[in-house]
């Protein structure tokens, strides 16, 4: 789709020197990362978040290529993904599918108000699937059991220069051609605090998944820079589903980064992930208390990421080198991200 619209603006843009300038820029990374989990038994890995299920190995993440074009009031981006990440990202796709990240177009009606369609990464949570957007290499439960992406159509509208709001309508999360009628209403609302240096962003999904079932999901992220080198940072985000009872699970995230030089970097994350219902995909019925610990070191395109992940569970999920089950894990992940 996103080719297809190149090429006509290409062809129009030749015909009519007075047509908009036609701009097309490419960016992209790929990432490796060796994960250890110190006291797991052969054949466990001991993981329960997305895109590190792997135990003394060398594994790649993703390769990953976008593309995005514009013309006027036109913008078309692509974005392709290869790798575990991509795939598990995709989950419910198959072949080339499952390497689609990103697919959509967009028009600005107005200066206020832009609408979209295809497929887009989830507006819900803080942290983003491409390895360089986030500070933490391994995943949180928050973002691993949340929306991944929508397929649908949305309208994104400038309230003021600091505050805008999204609404939009969506096939069943996480897939791009659903057999289910049922649709999936998104909802965001962003908002620039205290000389800018605060966003607030209150996200929405749910819907009807089919007779009386319904769910409904409500996210706040809060991202504050401190100053040049601090920043802290929150998400926290409730999943209800209501069929014959109502029942949750429920993920409380926050994010200290601490950046002492330019090319050297700290990342703490701590999260607490609340499932006793067992309604999330990992459908644990526990509660889990996760701490990580990263180190971000650039050598230009390139960043290292030593991490210490420690996570401790109300009940024994987890199984030590005896493989007697247990609520405690510790895991060491060095990876290796470079993004051009």
């Amino acid at each position: 789709m996103a080719v297809l619209f190149a090429i006509y603006i290409s062809n129009y843009a030749q015909s009519d020197s007075t047509a908009p300038k036609y701009t097309v820029t490419t960016s992209g990374s790929i990432d490796a990362y060796y994960r250890n989990s110190f006291t797991t038994p052969s054949g466990i890995t001991n993981n329960f978040t997305s895109f590190t299920n792997t135990q003394q190995k060398l594994a790649i993440g993703m390769a990953s290529l976008k593309v995005d074009q514009s013309f006027g009031k036109w913008a078309a981006s692509i974005d392709l993904g290869y790798g575990k990440r991509a795939e598990e990202f995709s989950y419910n796709d198959n072949g080339l599918l499952a390497n689609i990240k990103q697919a959509f177009i967009s028009y600005n009606l107005s200066n206020q108000l832009k609408i979209s369609a295809g497929k887009w990464a989830t507006h819900v949570g803080y942290e983003l699937l491409d390895a360089p957007l986030n500070r933490n290499y391994s995943m949180s439960y928050g973002f691993s059991y949340g929306p991944f992406f929508h397929t649908g159509i949305k309208a994104e509208y400038a309230i003021t220069g600091k505050t805008s709001l999204m609404i939009g309508i969506a096939n069943p999360t996480d897939y791009i051609d659903a057999q289910s009628g049922s649709k999936v209403i998104l909802a965001q609302l962003s908002t620039k605090l205290f000389d800018d240096k605060t966003t607030i962003y209150a996200n929405y999904q749910g819907g009807n998944t089919g007779g009386s079932s319904s769910f409904s999901q409500l996210d706040v992220v809060i991202n504050n820079t401190l100053s040049s080198q601090w920043a802290i940072n929150y998400d926290g985000t409730i999943f209800s589903s209501k069929n014959v009872q109502t029942t949750n699970w429920k993920s409380n995230a926050i994010y200290i980064n601490y950046d002492p030089l330019i090319n050297f970097g700290l990342s703490f994350r701590s999260e607490i992930f609340d499932d006793n219902s067992a309604l999330s995909a990992g459908q644990f019925g526990t509660s889990i208390f996760s701490n990580t610990l990263s180190i971000n070191y650039k050598i230009k395109k390139l960043t290292l990421i030593p991490e210490l992940r420690m996570d401790n569970a109300k009940n024994n999920i987890f199984f030590n080198s005896d493989n007697i089950a247990t609520g405690q894990n510790t895991s060491f992940i060095l990876a290796a991200v470079y993004k051009f």
